[in-house]
């Protein structure tokens, strides 16, 4: 089972802090982002820790179960912590992330989402997001983005 579903058995839906890992793919000025099933926003991919996981480790697993694909050459963005990781869940469970990002401009395999938790993946132009972003990702896709147009 999932640590973060074990740990809520015995916390309720009190505040937790949520190590996790996501990746903003990003190539030719076009961003592949999410649009999570649990919210509706669009989102980087990703998700939190398992025991024991890296969070480049955990970024790998989660693209993978995700969207299908392998991420190559992963290159850290930014560590996110504090209020603007702050965030509460539909099912009214409230965290505090604290996330890895990482750039991924290559990727192997086929896009594919799974339905549990994707509803849709799409490629956005970087100069014209979505406005239906996932709060806690809006800073890391910005982030992302200036690291992408420096190299």
């Amino acid at each position: 089972m999932p640590y973060t579903l074990d740990l809520r058995k015995k916390v309720g839906h009190d505040p937790i802090f949520m190590p996790c890992a996501g990746c903003a793919i990003i190539k030719d000025n076009q961003i592949l982002l999410q649009k999570r099933n649990d919210n509706g926003k669009w989102a980087l991919h990703g998700g939190s820790l398992e025991l024991g996981e890296t969070f480049l480790e955990a970024v790998q697993r989660e693209v993978k179960e995700e969207i299908n694909v392998e991420i190559v050459n992963p290159k850290l963005v930014n560590m996110y912590s504090g209020e603007d990781m702050h965030f509460f869940y539909p099912n009214n469970d409230e965290v505090y992330g604290v996330a890895a990002i990482y750039l991924v401009q290559e990727y192997e395999g086929e896009l594919k989402f799974d339905p549990e938790e994707v509803v849709e993946i799409k490629w956005f132009d970087i100069n014209d997001l979505p406005e239906n972003l996932h709060t806690v990702d809006i800073k890391p896709i910005k982030d992302a983005i200036e690291m992408y147009k420096g190299m």
